[in-house]
Order: C-alpha cells, then structure tokens, then sequence
C-alpha cells in the first residue's frame, strides 16, 4: 500500500492550534478508535552552566523525505492504521516551543501508541536531521540524539 509522503518539514515551531485542528479533523473519521500523540518540546537543558535557548534544526531534505517514505511504509505494513502525520521543524525553535509532531490513529490503541512510539525512535535514530543548540549567550555545539 504505496502512500504519498508530504513534506514533513514546517519552517519554525509547531503551532499548537494546528496541532490542535489536525486532531479535531480526524474526527470525522468514524472508524478510529485511537490515536497517538507525540509533542517533542525544546527543553532549556543546561550544558556546562549554560541554558540552552534554542535549537536551530537543518535536514537534508530531499534524503530525509525519502527515508521517511520508507519509514512510514514500514509502519504501515507493521500495524493496522488508519493514518500517519509527522510534522518536524526548521529553523530556530525557542525552548518550551514544540518541535516535533507525530500523531497515528487506528481502530485499537496498542497499534496506535505503539506506531506511534516506533515512529519517533525511527525519526530521531535515521533522519538526516541536526539540531544546533544555542545558548544564552550566542554560542552554539551540535545536539547528540537521545
């Protein structure tokens, strides 16, 4: 079952009303009994006494979108849903903005939290994606994937 992929990418941080509005649009669908949400959130962690401020993210796009083709073909074939959204930022993100947003919906919760679960592990672990955290201060190191 060959899905097209949209670009996955938004300039800037994830806007919580479209968040919002891509959840409330599924409502309408009467056969999903299940979603899962995934809100990744730009934490102000503090590395050797600095709080980071933001994250600037870059991606190899044209890469990233054929990976996660693959990726979101794999999800399907894994588990029984009904759809699959992945939006991730570019750009600068503020700390507490959101950055990433991954939401699956099927007709029971198991495929659909743990499609959801797979698909962050997968983004985080096999997209050509790189966060530069900035400081305070104006300096700046790569972010290493947890």
């Amino acid at each position: 079952m060959k899905k097209e992929i949209k670009n996955i990418f938004r300039e800037g941080a994830i806007d919580p009303l479209f968040i919002s509005e891509s959840i409330a649009g599924h409502s309408a669908k009467r056969n999903i009994g299940a979603h899962g949400i995934f809100l990744g959130q730009i934490r102000e962690d503090v590395v050797d006494g600095k709080p980071v401020a933001a994250i600037e993210y870059t991606a190899y796009e044209e890469m990233a979108l054929e990976k996660m083709h693959q990726i979101r073909e794999d999800i399907f074939t894994r588990y029984d849903l009904t759809c699959l959204h992945v939006y991730h930022s570019l750009g600068t993100i503020r700390a507490g903005e959101i950055c990433l947003f991954v939401f699956t919906s099927s007709k029971h919760r198991l495929a659909a939290m743990e499609s959801c679960n797979e698909l962050v592990e997968r983004i985080k672990k096999e997209l050509p994606i790189w966060g530069r955290e900035i400081f305070g201060d104006d300096s700046h190191q790569w972010k290493v994937n947890q």
